[in-house]
């Protein structure tokens, strides 16, 4: 493979969307996906949250794994066509979370069903695809940029050990392992040539172990707990409920995700210089909200496309879809195979987050670039304005409160994409019909 050395500050891709490699290669950078995906993140978040125990603990990580793994196979291989990876999306960690305290994840098991079905039908007739308000770079762009802003949190919990007051915050173990790991990434990744630029994460993450290990913050004993072999149960939680408030909330979610799964679309094709179409894009949700109802069957919650791999494939130049499917079977495995799993888990976090703070700045990045390309106007800025402003700063006002109003206004992807969407139906798409009804 020849190396292009690039002419502009612009980050080229070096191996192309329909290239393929050499098997170990493929795994190799499919492996690399695997980690900066972090898809066990979530579910042990949201189990830990809601203090699930042990055995629906375990099973939400592999039904996750499942369904993650399931949909980056067939998206990647026959549906959109990208190299996209699936995980848990960030917009039902807090509504889980909430139902899961209440005692309603059956209801949140019916609720993501229902929501996936819907898309479902709406993506096979061709109806979502006619929603074009909701997938124009403003909206898209504002919430993959507000999604790589609501990743930021997170980033530096995991790089700095927790909160102030937690113990070991930014303590030298701590920092001795996330700073040298975010070093190697970004040194890689902006200097480095070929195979060290393309690895880059992956060099990092063993550098970062290795650390740990010789800190002793590598702790194995979790392995030995984990079978060699396990299925999902089905409907973990018992039978499915049906509550109206529960499924109007995961459904606004579900919708968020859908916006963000487009930005996802439209942020990989623009860095591969590539056209995706109508079909491809309806067969995207369509995957997508297929494999979000075989997720809730078996007691995990939806999937969409990660934004986080998108910044992955500017920061290695690394734009095949090929390594993506092998990403999708080793999720796969890791989904039937608990002590695979568990070895995965067990990266210590502020290994996690020197490989995610440089990803969650290019996925700020990405986001900026789509918001470059839409018209320069007063109304378009007052939409991203506004909206950008809405998503950081209103979370802030929400402490305390509950119900559905608090699952939404501590939401910052949440606020961004419906500010953004409402903002443009006001400022951009009832003008225009006013326009061409008075224009007749």
């Amino acid at each position: 493979m020849a190396e292009i050395t690039p002419k502009t500050d612009e980050q080229q891709i070096i191996v192309e969307l329909e290239e393929k490699l050499p098997p170990f290669k493929n795994f190799l950078y499919g492996l690399q996906h695997v980690f900066v995906s972090n898809v066990w993140l979530d579910p042990i978040f949201v189990a830990a949250m809601i203090g699930l125990p042990f055995a629906l603990s375990a099973n939400l990580v592999n039904s996750i794994f499942i369904a993650a793994g399931l949909v980056t196979l067939l998206q990647a291989a026959r549906f959109v066509k990208l190299p996209i990876v699936q995980g848990p999306s960030a917009a039902f960690d807090s509504i889980m979370i909430a139902a899961g305290k209440a005692n309603g994840l059956a209801a949140a098991s019916g609720a993501i069903l229902m929501s996936a079905l819907i898309v479902f039908i709406l993506s096979i007739t061709g109806l979502l695809g006619r929603l074009k308000m909701l997938f124009t770079p403003v909206i898209s762009g504002t919430v993959i940029f507000l999604v790589g802003i609501s990743l930021s949190g997170f980033t530096l919990s995991e790089f700095l050990g927790g909160a102030p007051g937690d113990e070991g915050f930014a303590s030298p173990a701590v920092l001795m392992m996330s700073i040298p790991t975010a070093c190697i990434v970004l040194l890689l990744s902006i200097f480095g040539k070929g195979y060290l630029k393309s690895f880059s994460l992956l060099i990092a993450l063993v550098v970062g172990d290795i650390i740990a290990i010789f800190l002793g913050k590598a702790d194995y004993s979790m392995i030995a707990e984990k079978p060699w072999f396990g299925l999902p149960t089905f409907l973990p939680y018992g039978g499915l409920e049906f509550e109206w408030t529960t499924f109007i909330t995961f459904f606004v979610a579900y919708i968020v995700a859908v916006i963000e799964a487009m930005g996802v679309y439209q942020a990989s094709s623009t860095i591969l210089k590539t056209e995706i179409d109508a079909k491809r894009i309806r067969n995207g949700f369509a995957g997508e909200s297929a494999g979000s109802m075989l997720s809730s069957l078996i007691g995990g919650f939806p999937t969409t496309a990660y934004a986080q791999n998108v910044g992955l494939l500017r920061l290695t130049g690394v734009g095949s879809r090929y390594p993506v499917m092998i990403a999708g079977v080793i999720f796969l495995i890791l989904g039937f195979v608990p002590k695979a799993g568990a070895l995965l888990a067990l990266t210590p976090s502020p290994v996690v987050g020197g490989i995610f703070l440089p990803a969650a700045a290019t996925l700020i990045f990405t986001g900026i670039s789509l918001l470059a390309k839409v018209e320069q106007n007063d109304r378009n800025y007052m939409i991203i304005g506004l909206s950008i402003l809405l998503a950081i700063s209103l979370p802030s006002f929400a402490t305390g409160l509950t119900g559905a109003a608090g699952t939404f206004l501590s939401n910052t992807i949440l606020i961004g994409a419906f500010s953004s969407i409402i903002l443009q139906l006001l400022f951009v798409n009832i003008p225009n019909w006013f326009r061409k009804g008075t224009e007749k």
